[in-house]
């Protein structure tokens, strides 16, 4: 039975976004859908000595805009902040050389809108990963529904059986539409593993960066082991 998840690409995601990637026949980028200040679309947090720190894109003033239309503030030299921290904190990492210099010139180039900044970042992830799932975007599907019936629609249009949803998902769905189409729906409960960090104390849900510079190639098999339902 083909199964499916959705969600929004956001920036520099943590490891349980691409397994949710792994983990499905097809993946949907939801790109259409209101964006929502202080969601996970322009920020992220890496490991530091201190804890974490959060990593936030400047946007302008979208509100009211979907989130392909968000556009980025470039103001404010955000970039040499964020590329900065990451040096600081990460560059004596064991495989920080060997994925740095790509990330620094995603990071480097000019970008107007948010999506197109996170889509360009999270492919570079999805091709280390050596991920092969299929992608498309909920734009492309051209439907004017929302909420749970734009997510049934999207399983509709994808000829889902099985709709992956996030563990938050409980509290927004309603399964009930879901059942009377046909469509299975489990939701989520990623068990985040543990894996070698730089400074003592692991901490989860970092950006997928902290795996990588720690982890190097062996990210490929932790993130093939861990389990999110």
């Amino acid at each position: 039975m083909k199964t499916i998840s959705i969600r929004q690409p956001g920036y520099l995601p943590y490891l349980g976004f691409f397994k949710k990637i792994q983990s499905v026949d097809e993946f949907i980028f939801l790109n259409d859908v209101q964006y929502s200040r202080g969601d996970w679309d322009n920020r992220n947090k890496i490991r530091t000595t201190e804890g974490s720190l959060w990593l936030t894109v400047p946007i302008l003033n979208n509100s009211k805009k979907l989130l392909n239309e968000v556009t980025i503030d470039n103001s404010s030299n955000w970039i040499y902040k964020h590329k900065s921290a990451i040096k600081h904190n990460y560059e004596n990492s064991p495989f920080f050389d060997k994925y740095w210099n790509h990330i620094e010139e995603i990071l480097d180039k000019s970008y107007t809108k948010l999506l197109e900044l996170n889509i360009a970042l999270i492919n570079y992830f999805i091709s280390v990963l050596k991920i092969k799932t299929k992608i498309i975007f909920s734009s492309d599907l051209n439907l004017d529904s929302t909420g749970s019936e734009k997510l049934l629609d999207i399983c509709k249009n994808c000829n889902a059986q099985i709709y992956l949803s996030g563990e938050l998902g409980t509290n927004y769905l309603n399964e009930k539409i879901f059942e009377k189409e046909g469509i299975q729906v489990i939701f989520e409960k990623f068990i985040h593993p543990t894996y070698s960090q730089k400074f003592e104390e692991f901490i989860p849900n970092m950006s997928i960066i902290d795996l990588l510079f720690n982890e190097g190639e062996n990210s490929i098999d932790i993130l093939k082991n861990s389990k999110n339902y």
